[in-house]
């Protein structure tokens, strides 16, 4: 009987808030970030495609990056902001099940995609002569392969733990979002195993792809300051502190996440987490990556200028 409830079940989300004022600017505010990072992101894909100088392992990585973080915004925000809209939110037991499989998927394949940029920006650095050859097409399709996959099976296996579970009472979930930990207190069967496997996995994984940037970082720091021109120090130093701020602050609010047990109070704090790296991270990875390289600015403004003289001498003709 307990599957039967469970299969048919809907779960109202309480959002964010429920003052009409808060409502009404955080819809406005989040629809506006929202729209950054499609257009930030989308960007930064578009413009490494079509730029031949940007054709590298870096910014192939990077497109990577851009192609996740518009996925894992995507999968998140517009059931928010229509939180934000409606009286009351819901969303289907399968729908559910498939926004926790997304986001579960797109957490780890980001975390090991940033951990492959750090062993990137190692190689390019401490091993420039061979960096051509050992970061080829072939190695660099290898190396962002295994994040996707790996991300996956590890989405597919957190789910049917969710799934194993029984729901047969309350029904309104504590956030804007399915997020586990408010989805888990709803259960009415045992949550060991999930909350075990949600510990042990997250804990493991945040953990080891963290270690090896951290590893990539102590023999890029030295090689960094053994670099004789202070300009390659800059460019060096300028890159790595991009990448270093979008690991800070990704990796600060997953392991609060997911590292702390669910609770009443976990679950407030989590909301308020969850709106910085479900929303604001996406948008600030675009802008950090774009605002503090000098290469995908100067792409930038060519492709610009390119696109309004085209447009300046159609104008021409048409005149003539």
């Amino acid at each position: 009987m307990n599957g039967n409830v469970t299969a048919s079940l809907e779960f109202i989300l309480l959002g964010l808030t429920h003052r009409l004022e808060l409502q009404v600017l955080f819809f406005t505010l989040f629809l506006t970030i929202y729209i950054i990072t499609v257009v930030g992101n989308l960007g930064m894909m578009v413009l490494v495609r079509i730029t031949p100088r940007l054709h590298t392992p870096m910014y192939f990585f990077l497109s990577h990056l851009s192609f996740v973080d518009l996925c894992f915004s995507s999968n998140v925000t517009p059931k928010m902001l229509e939180t934000l809209m409606v009286e009351k939110a819901t969303i289907s037991y399968s729908a559910c099940l498939v926004q926790c499989y997304l986001f579960i998927t797109l957490a780890h394949v980001e975390i090991y995609i940033l951990a492959v940029m750090a062993f990137d920006r190692y190689m390019a650095i401490c091993n420039p002569l061979l960096y051509g050859s050992k970061m080829s097409p072939i190695v660099c399709t290898s190396l962002i392969s295994v994040p996707y996959v790996y991300g996956s099976l590890t989405g597919l296996m957190e789910t049917m733990w969710t799934y194993s579970l029984s729901f047969c009472g309350p029904n309104k979930i504590n956030h804007f979002y399915c997020a586990d930990p408010p989805l888990i207190k709803l259960a009415c069967s045992s949550t060991y195993r999930k909350e075990t496997s949600m510990f042990v996995v997250a804990g493991f994984n945040l953990t080891f792809s963290l270690l090896i940037i951290l590893i990539s970082y102590l023999y890029i720091f030295p090689a960094i300051f053994r670099l004789r021109s202070a300009d390659s120090r800059h460019k060096a130093f300028s890159t790595c502190g991009s990448h270093l701020t979008a690991v800070t602050i990704f990796y600060a609010t997953l392991f609060f996440m997911y590292l702390t047990p669910p609770s009443e109070k976990s679950v407030e704090q989590g909301k308020m987490v969850a709106v910085f790296y479900t929303t604001v991270i996406p948008m600030l990875n675009a802008m950090i990556y774009s605002l503090r390289n000098k290469d995908v600015k100067e792409a930038l403004s060519k492709e610009l200028f390119r696109k309004e003289l085209s447009k300046q001498i159609s104008v021409f003709n048409c005149l003539k």
